[in-house]
């Protein structure tokens, strides 16, 4: 236990590359920050993790940052999200099931963020932005709209990079093919409890989950699903560090 209270502020602050398919060549190189399930207001040592990653996007200062849901557990924890979305500059970011406290947990309570001062809220609609003299495309799905097993509808794209946000990595199998060349993912903690066993790991949470963490690539798009910051249920991680990740854009 004492471990797993350890585990869960020890956050690992990544760089990896990122193939993306289709994306022009001045793209190469685009940096995108991605974090992913802050579970705030809650005590965890999550929130130490959460502070650490925003301190070190700071310090990057990437061309995007994108945040993929579970934001808060309890509205308490909401002055804290919003000055650190603040910090982030211009964050693009979607709520998760626990932001609406539609989870089995039993410490979670609904917030339910309408707005945010600072950043862009995507709730099931889309926004383009001007990098480096392309056009990008941002989405993001509505979890409630997900969990009612709603399709999220966005109209084609003929962007030069098209981005979708959606907490759930289970997106990468219900999309239209070709639609995104990048999903950003969260939700699953990269197991939160994981017990190494030979040369392989079962995830508690998850036992079956087929994207726990890390890249995928299939039918043209890649996703990413972020191992996130925070926890849930319990206020430990064993052997599933939290990680705030730099995705640098790799054309192929």
């Amino acid at each position: 236990m004492g471990w797993g209270w350890f585990e869960a502020g020890w956050v690992r602050l990544r760089v990896r590359d990122l193939p993306v398919e289709g994306a022009p060549q001045a793209l190469d190189g685009l940096r995108i920050a991605h974090l992913s399930d802050f579970h705030l207001g809650v005590p965890s040592r999550g929130a130490l993790a959460v502070r650490r990653a925003v301190a070190w996007v700071e310090e990057r200062r990437p061309d995007l940052v994108c945040v993929t849901g579970d934001l808060l557990s309890r509205p308490q924890g909401e002055p804290e999200l919003l000055e650190l979305l603040e910090r982030l500059g211009h964050p693009y970011v979607v709520l998760g099931n626990h932001d609406w406290a539609l989870s089995h947990d039993p410490f979670s309570r609904p917030a339910a963020l309408d707005r945010l001062p600072h950043g862009e809220l995507l709730a099931d609609r889309s926004v383009d932005v001007e990098v480096r003299g392309h056009r990008v495309e941002l989405a993001g799905v509505d979890p409630r709209t997900w969990l009612d097993r709603r399709p999220s509808r966005f109209a084609a794209s003929d962007a030069d990079l098209r981005i979708l946000l959606c907490h759930f990595p289970a997106a990468f199998d219900t999309v239209e093919p070709g639609r995104w060349q990048v999903i950003l993912a969260g939700h699953l903690h990269a197991g939160q409890i994981v017990l190494p066993y030979g040369s392989r790991r079962l995830l508690l949470a998850h036992p079956r989950a087929p994207y726990a963490e890390g890249i995928f690539r299939q039918r043209g798009t890649t996703m990413h699903v972020s191992p996130g910051l925070g926890t849930t249920f319990v206020p430990f991680r064993l052997f599933a560090r939290p990680e705030a990740t730099e995705l640098v854009v790799r054309c192929v």
